[in-house]
């Protein structure tokens, strides 16, 4: 299979996904570490120190950022990676939180002031310059205000409080401090990602180049193999000419039957040329999309129905699909997957209308282990064996690499997947013939750039005019 170029369409689509790197579980896990370090510090400060807060509403702030864990972990699977915006709004969130924790606990004069700099670095790493500027323009307005109008830190002794020029002086320092490491961290982490995409890049066209040169090393065999019948055709024509001086309609057959040998020597040099600008090697329709994916699982011994299950879907006027390698790649990894687990079936029902394109994959087998189901989509996947499976060993036992390549292949495309159980509640039984075991979703919006191809005029590339001369 011929790789397809990468274009501006598609490095947008790619640059899209960039914001989805960010896992709700690492945002949630950190801020349970910042929970759990505000408690400490309360703690140590009351009975160390005997500093005097109004307990009350650092507990309300503190419960509202356990509520936001507690909530996030409920609603969302565990491997749930957040978008750009999404990922921005939990740490304007975080900030907001510290600040309102500062707040109450003397504003600038608290030495953990400094943490302010922690969702910023978050985001100048993992997010766009845009929210990272957000994040880092609400860190310096929360440090500005609580600068000037806080709650004082009070002990039996009195009002823990700094010089003016001093708090001054954090003040500049914790500002510049966000400004520096934002930018300083941006531009590492800009340049990783970049060196990483034109790694990919160079990658994607290597093997491009390299199936090229593959399908020319066919037409240069399919050439060396009929070299010897059409020389052989041509001499014999050649005879049959010359041996015909005296019929001139069977001689000219003859010559025909010469200039056809050459045609047929020309179209093969010529192949290597054509195949290269042939449109097909770039975009193909939906249904065709999906029988190259499933192509190699045919022969596994599982019967495979491709379907169109929406009743506002014409078959003869399906999406035409950009051939790129990250979806034919993902898809078969699905494909496959379901093979591996089904019992007889494997069913692929195609879905779409004029605002989403939708694939489900569904087999016949036990389905996904609840277990598992929330981690679907992380590599190595392990859960703690049950009772029954003690003591025995699995013919195969996936480890969820194949689903994690899938997924990410797919979401570099725009594409959002799900995957669930068609039967509920879980049996841990095939039911062979019937849609009751896993399944795995995917759909577009057919606005997503570089997915849908824009011009298929020239699908077969440029027709060449062969012309006869009989006389």
């Amino acid at each position: 299979m011929a790789e397809r170029q990468t274009d501006p369409a598609t490095d947008a689509a790619v640059g899209s996904q960039q914001g989805s790197w960010v896992r709700l579980r690492t945002l949630i896990l950190l801020r349970w570490a910042a929970v759990a370090g505000q408690i400490a510090a309360i703690a140590v400060a009351v009975q160390f120190f005997t500093v005097q807060i109004p307990f009350g509403l650092v507990a309300a702030a503190i419960g509202v950022a356990v509520i936001a864990n507690l909530v996030s972990g409920t609603l969302f699977p565990r491997n749930t990676r957040l978008n750009e915006r999404q990922a921005a709004g939990i740490l304007v969130f975080d900030t907001l939180q510290l600040g309102v924790m500062m707040f109450l606990t003397g504003g600038i004069h608290n030495p953990f002031m400094v943490l302010i700099l922690a969702p910023v670095t978050v985001a100048a790493t993992a997010l766009s310059t845009r929210s990272t500027v957000l994040v880092g323009a609400v860190a310096i307005a929360v440090t500005s205000f609580v600068t000037w109008i806080n709650i004082p830190l009070q002990t039996a002794t009195g009002i823990l409080q700094m010089p003016d020029l001093f708090v001054f002086g954090l003040w500049v320092s914790v500002t510049i401090s966000v400004g520096f490491i934002g930018l300083y961290t941006r531009r590492i982490s800009s340049e990783m990602r970049s060196m990483s995409e034109a790694l990919l890049a160079t990658q994607m066209a290597l093997s491009r180049e390299q199936n090229l040169t593959d399908l020319g090393g066919v037409v240069a065999a399919a050439a060396h193999e009929l070299g010897t019948p059409l020389a052989t055709i041509k001499l014999v024509s050649s005879e049959l000419v010359e041996e015909l001086d005296g019929n001139d309609e069977l001689r000219d057959d003859a010559k025909l039957i010469g200039e056809q040998a050459n045609r047929c020597r020309d179209i093969l040099q010529s192949m290597g040329r054509a195949g290269k600008d042939d449109m097909l090697v770039k975009h193909a329709p939906l249904i065709a999309l999906i029988e190259e994916a499933a192509e190699p699982h045919r022969e596994r011994g599982k019967s495979l129905e491709i379907e169109i299950t929406c009743i506002e879907a014409d078959p003869l006027d399906q999406p035409i699909l950009m051939r790129r390698p990250e979806i034919i790649h993902g898809l078969r990894n699905l494909i496959q997957n379901a093979v591996d687990f089904a019992s007889t079936k494997v069913w692929i029902e195609l879905c779409w209308n004029d605002d989403r394109i939708a694939i489900r994959i569904l087999d016949d087998g036990k389905g996904y282990s609840p277990q598992v189901l929330g981690w679907i989509g992380d590599p190595f996947i392990r859960h703690r064996k049950s009772q029954a499976e003690h003591g025995q060993r699995q013919a195969y036992k996936g480890m969820g690499l194949g689903l994690f390549i899938a997924k990410t292949l797919l979401e570099r495309t725009g594409a959002t997947l799900h995957f669930a159980n068609a039967s509920s509640p879980y049996t841990g039984r095939p039911h062979p013939r019937e849609k009751s075991g896993a399944i795995a979703q995917v759909e577009w919006l057919r606005d997503t750039p570089g997915l849908e191809a824009t011009d298929t005029s020239g699908a077969l590339g440029e027709n060449i005019h062969f012309t006869h001369d009989a006389g």
